[in-house]
């Protein structure tokens, strides 16, 4: 009977480290100051409810949130929080899919801030003529402007959630030439049970349209006479102190502008941090206000619970019994920049379920329900 109680205090003793590294694991840190250009803060001493990152991190640690490799939180220009996961890290450069469309956003605004479009409401087929005659030509095709691009509501045929669409993206991606492809769509038909442009809010049909972000980016290139990815440098990577970062190309060589850049996750919350600024960073002038403000304005209801920008999504949350809107940068597998204006707020949260049902909810769940609850 003695050897019993020795038995059990000897598991303990086993199990003690693993308890108290779990402990460690879980308890809260300042994020680590680097040469990268973020101040960092302590959540604590600023009011934030630590408790609401610690059942983050055990939800996480449950499976409740699958493939989630980085959570980080800004404030007032300032890193709170800052976790990795499942093999994620700050050097990681994280696949946030279309999240890359907001970036292309971005650069369009830049490109009309150096004169090198007029405005949103340029016409797209206009930059184009080299490769006219296209397919299913009309005047209709050719009024579609970069606004309509922007907002997901052009003429074209093109609809990623609809198989049977002509632009659907997996039809873009085996074909040879994707400027081309995107070019020759098909107008776009309104069966009985979908609402005409009119009938819309905000007067516009949304469908969401890959081809069109890629075209967007293909515009940028052709205008500033770069490639993407070396113009995205040139005015929006290096001045804010962003040094890595993978861009790929359609098969013809045009930039991607539609999806699959990759980013640090510290990058992606500078890129939050910029929109939330109004376009500065550090007080240094980056983007034009006025194009932040129209990127930030509703011009679309992409469904009952978003709305659209310039290819950034508008959802609803709700804090102390009042709606929060936050707009957010989105990409396939759940991965989220999420960004308050008014209250100053960047959350970054970078995963790898891809293509996998319910991971959108979930991840606007971990900030409405733990990183916006954390708030002070």
């Amino acid at each position: 009977m003695r050897a019993l109680p020795r038995l059990i205090l000897s598991c303990l003793a086993l199990l003690a480290p693993a308890c108290a590294c779990a402990q460690a694991a879980t308890a809260y840190r300042i994020p680590a100051s680097a040469s990268d250009g973020w101040d960092v803060a302590d959540a604590g001493r600023e009011g934030w409810k630590l408790e609401r990152f610690a059942a983050l991190e055990a939800a996480i640690a449950r499976g409740d949130f699958p493939g989630v490799t980085s959570v980080l939180v800004a404030q007032d220009g300032r890193l709170v929080y800052e976790r990795y996961f499942n093999g994620g890290g700050p050097d990681v450069l994280n696949d946030t899919r279309s999240a890359t469309k907001s970036v292309t956003a971005l650069l369009v605004g830049a490109a009309i801030d150096r004169g090198l479009l007029p405005d949103a409401h340029a016409r797209v087929y206009d930059h184009f003529r080299d490769l006219a005659p296209w397919q299913h030509d009309s005047a209709r095709k050719q009024a579609i402007t970069v606004e309509d691009l922007l907002t997901m509501s052009s003429a074209w045929d093109c609809d990623d959630e609809n198989p049977f669409s002509s632009g659907n993206e997996e039809r873009m991606y085996v074909s040879e030439h994707w400027t081309r492809f995107a070019l020759d769509l098909p107008l776009r038909g309104y069966a009985p049970w979908v609402k005409r442009p009119e009938q819309s809010p905000h007067g516009r049909t949304f469908s969401y349209c890959t081809a069109g972000s890629f075209l967007l980016g293909a515009l940028v290139e052709r205008v500033s006479g770069k490639p993407l990815p070396e113009f995205a440098a040139e005015v929006l990577e290096r001045p804010l102190g962003i040094t890595r970062v993978q861009w790929n190309r359609s098969s013809e060589g045009v930039g991607m502008g539609g999806g699959g850049t990759r980013y640090r996750s510290r990058d992606l919350a500078k890129l939050g941090q910029l929109v939330v600024d109004g376009g500065t960073w550090h007080d240094r002038r980056i983007l034009s206000a006025g194009w932040i403000e129209l990127a930030l304005t509703v011009h679309a209801q992409a469904r009952e619970d978003a709305d659209y920008g310039y290819q950034f999504w508008r959802f609803r949350f709700t804090r102390d019994g009042r709606e929060q809107p936050a707009w957010t940068m989105s990409g396939n597998g759940g991965n989220y920049v999420f960004m308050v204006p008014e209250r100053k707020l960047v959350a970054v949260i970078t995963r790898t379920s891809y293509n996998q049902r319910d991971v959108h909810p979930q991840s606007q769940r971990m900030f409405g329900d733990y990183l916006l609850m954390a708030m002070p």
